[in-house]
């Protein structure tokens, strides 16, 4: 079934690649875009980052109150979240849209935003969920695992209203993010010229994103990131591929905090 599914996208995404003599200045645009949106979140995402450049262009008022509501503000932990996603969230959104609209003057639903044949595949979809969440359950009762996970990490006692709800809401805006910068922009803007291997370039960048978590993640997210990607290819949707993304996120912080003895 596997091997089929693979077939048939490989033969399907092959037809899709323009010959020319030309550079494709499209790939180029993507490609250096994504370079510079993982480099500002990397940088811009840490907010002593942020605050030391604020110091250093001479807003040295602003830098304090954004260093006092991010350390020693009652709510600091969640707004260092906060921050976090925010610069996620634009810089995985904002340019390539602005890019898509402006530059190549594409339609949205070209890179992976489409909702036509989007649940098509749902069982493939329902089965990598299946396949998943016992290596979650599994994986929860390691010290690693509960050390970065939820990353709100919601104390003993405090109730899940209202900042690890509003956690859990943000995040999935996130995940919708995430998936459309790698399995949407990346994939779909580069399968004119990589066809079927636009998935394994976009899967390099994916996995580097997860350096620092735990080893067992980074491996599966090689793997989660080559199956969601050729399920992408197939459908031309990302929105099954953000279900199950949060599916297994959410699962992972509430597995995390039962094994912590918070919920």
């Amino acid at each position: 079934m596997i091997k089929k599914i693979v077939q048939n996208v490989f033969t399907s995404s092959q037809s899709l690649i323009t010959k020319s003599d030309k550079p494709d200045y499209k790939v180029m645009v993507i490609c250096i875009t994504v370079a510079f949106s993982l480099t500002l979140i990397k940088y811009l995402g840490n907010f002593r980052f942020f605050v030391s450049s604020l110091n250093d262009f001479g807003f040295t008022t602003y830098a304090a109150q954004f260093e006092d509501w991010c350390t020693i503000h009652p709510n600091a932990a969640f707004n260092r979240l906060l921050w976090w996603v925010s610069n996620v969230i634009v810089f995985y959104i904002v340019p390539p849209f602005i890019i898509i609209k402006f530059i190549f003057k594409d339609s949205f639903s070209a890179y992976g935003l489409s909702i036509k044949g989007a649940f098509k595949d749902y069982k493939l979809y329902a089965l990598m969920l299946l396949f998943m969440i016992p290596l979650v359950l599994y994986f929860s009762r390691t010290a690693s695992f509960q050390d970065r996970y939820p990353f709100y990490d919601l104390q003993k006692g405090e109730p899940l209203f209202p900042n690890f709800i509003l956690w859990e809401l943000v995040y999935l805006l996130q995940f919708f993010a995430l998936e459309f910068f790698f399995r949407g922009f990346m994939i779909h803007g580069t399968k004119q010229v990589f066809g079927f291997y636009s998935v394994f370039v976009m899967t390099i960048p994916y996995c580097m994103i997860h350096f620092g978590k735990p080893m067992p993640e980074t491996i599966a997210a090689i793997v989660a990131g080559i199956v969601l990607g050729v399920l992408s290819l197939k459908s031309r949707s990302i929105w099954m591929g953000v279900a199950i993304h949060y599916s297994v996120a959410i699962t992972m912080d509430l597995c995390s905090l039962y094994q912590k003895g918070v919920l």
